[in-house]
């Protein structure tokens, strides 16, 4: 009920006997012929209506939805053969019991001492581990200690949208994690692209800067020249701009160079040497 309420106005929470709501699905097909909820109820099969489930229809955000559900959860005690999704572990310190019952932990091999009268236990100890049956010991000591181990609450099975089925762990997915995947395929069609000579856009970026590379290449071999190879072939014929360029920005050299050079007014793109194609 916490659920259904928190869930409102955007969505509703269907819970019923599953063949009353597999008869209404069915009866919903075929009135509208609607096949978007066909998955629920596959001919000849009882589809995923099966076992004590529900249906959430909501015209909210479905991880909002998801993200809603999963705050409410029921704390349960540990009953006797039940299935331990986590491991159970009772933490040290004292228990409150009186010692007479100290063959009870003993029992369980579980090490304790008397402290003020009342049993302690020495360290942490795991009482049930995961995937492990609740015996009746380990449910008479955890109901002794007060403890309520399992958390019960709705878990999302499967995620209808437009009749498409998928897992809920698609709804993890961020943006970023959607922009890594693009940009890694777009990676991998640009560098199958290059290797085959095929052209596609996602390798025309790397044909254009190889060319530019290529063309560059023959400028500076040869008398051959435009505005950008130029910047190129003048900072190779003084070298001395390399280490001008270069110059720590901090530290005592920085002043006295100052000092001694008289400063030169090149435009900032001279500094460019023609890579700005490269963004």
């Amino acid at each position: 009920m916490d659920i259904r309420k928190a869930l409102r106005p955007n969505s509703v929470i269907l819970m019923g006997k599953n063949t009353m709501m597999r008869f209404c699905v069915e009866k919903y097909l075929e009135e509208t012929g609607d096949h978007r909820w066909e998955c629920l109820v596959k001919p000849g099969k009882k589809g995923l209506l099966e076992g004590n489930v529900g249906i959430v229809f909501t015209n909210g955000d479905l991880s909002q939805v998801k993200d809603e559900i999963a705050k409410y959860k029921v704390g349960a005690p540990a009953r006797v053969g039940a299935m331990a999704n986590e491991d159970v572990v009772v933490k040290a310190g004292t228990t409150g019991m009186d010692p007479s019952q100290t063959s009870f932990f003993q029992a369980l091999g579980i090490a304790t001492k008397i402290n003020k009268g009342t049993i302690e236990i020495v360290s942490d100890v795991v009482v049930v581990k995961s995937g492990d049956r609740v015996g009746p010991s380990q449910a008479t000591l955890l109901a002794k200690l007060g403890i309520k181990p399992f958390k019960y609450g709705l878990q999302i099975l499967k995620v209808i949208e437009s009749g498409a089925v998928y897992d809920p762990a698609v709804m993890d997915i961020t943006d970023d994690d959607m922009m890594a995947s693009v940009a890694m395929a777009i990676r991998e069609v640009a560098a199958l692209s290059l290797g085959a000579h095929y052209p596609t856009i996602a390798a025309v970026p790397h044909v254009v800067i190889d060319g530019y590379k290529n063309v560059l290449a023959i400028c500076v071999e040869t008398d051959y020249t435009f505005p950008l190879a130029q910047k190129v072939k003048d900072y190779l014929a003084d070298p001395s701009k390399f280490a001008v360029a270069a110059a720590p920005a901090a530290g005592g050299a920085a002043p006295a160079a100052k000092k001694e050079e008289p400063k030169k007014e090149e435009p900032e793109e001279e500094e460019d040497m023609g890579f700005s194609l490269f963004d």
